[in-house]
C-alpha cells in the first residue's frame, strides 16, 4: 500500500469508528440537545469516512464498503484514542475536543495537498468538521468556567493524553500540542504516544458490532 492509500484509511478509519463511538450516546446523553449534537456529529463522521474510502478504494482497487467492513480488526489504522468505549461524559467531551483539534490541524495539511482530489475533499469535509470544533470548544469554555469543571477536565484530559498524541504524526503533532497547551492553559503530561499500531481491547468488540449484518450474508452476495 503505498503513502497516499495509507493516509486516507488512517482517517477513514478515524471517522468511522469514532462516528460508531459517538452514536453510543444516542439517547442516552446528559440532555437533549447534547443526544441530538451527538447523534449529529457520529453520522457526518461516517458520512466523512464513506467518501476517503471511496477515493482510497478507487487506488485500491475494491469499493468503499470492502474497506471499511470487510477488514479484520488488525488491518485497521485507526488511532487509539477513537477505539476507547463510550467513556463518561467528561472523558468524552476531553476526548472530542483533542480529536476534533488534532483533526482540524490534519485536514489543514491536506487541503493544502499537491493532490487536487485529497485537497478537494478536505476543503469539503472542513465545512462539516468546523461545527465538530466549534461544539467541542464551547464545551471547553463551559468546563473551564468553574473549578469542578476544570478539574474534572484536566483529570480527563491527563488520562486520554497519551492516547490523542497517537492521531498525528511527527510532522504534524507540535503544531496540534501547541495549540492544546495553549487553549487549556494547564500543564500536559510528558508521555509516549499510544500509535495506531497499539490497538485496543475496545476495536475488536466494536468490530463484532459493526461488521455483523455484513458478515451474516454469504460471501458474493451484492448489497
Amino acid at each position: 500500500m503505498n503513502e497516499r492509500a495509507r493516509r486516507l484509511l488512517e482517517i477513514a478509519d478515524d471517522e468511522l469508528v469514532l462516528g460508531w463511538r459517538d452514536s453510543e450516546w444516542t439517547g442516552i446523553a446528559p440532555s437533549l440537545e447534547e443526544d441530538v449534537a451527538f447523534s449529529s456529529i457520529s453520522q457526518n463522521e461516517i458520512g466523512h469516512a464513506r467518501a476517503l474510502y471511496e477515493l482510497a478504494a478507487r487506488e485500491l482497487g475494491t469499493t468503499a464498503d470492502q474497506l471499511a467492513f470487510d477488514r479484520q480488526p488488525e488491518e485497521y489504522l485507526s488511532a487509539p484514542l477513537v477505539e476507547l468505549r463510550r467513556l463518561e461524559w467528561a472523558r468524552t467531551i476531553a476526548r472530542h475536543y483533542l480529536y476534533e483539534t488534532a483533526d482540524a490541524v490534519r485536514i489543514e495539511a491536506l487541503k493544502s495537498s499537491d493532490d487536487p482530489d485529497v485537497a478537494g475533499l478536505a476543503a469539503k469535509i472542513e465545512r462539516e468538521e468546523a461545527y465538530h470544533l466549534m461544539h467541542a470548544e464551547l464545551w471547553i469554555d463551559r468546563l473551564l468556567a468553574t473549578d469542578e469543571g476544570r478539574s474534572r477536565l484536566r483529570e480527563a484530559v491527563e488520562e486520554l493524553w497519551p492516547y490523542a498524541l497517537g492521531v498525528l504524526d511527527d510532522e504534524l503533532r507540535p503544531v496540534w500540542v501547541s495549540r492544546v497547551r495553549e487553549r487549556l492553559g494547564f500543564e500536559l503530561p510528558d508521555v509516549e504516544p499510544v500509535t495506531r499500531e497499539q490497538h485496543t481491547e475496545e476495536l475488536r468488540e466494536l468490530w463484532e458490532e459493526m461488521t455483523s449484518v455484513r458478515r451474516s450474508i454469504p460471501a458474493g452476495a451484492e448489497w
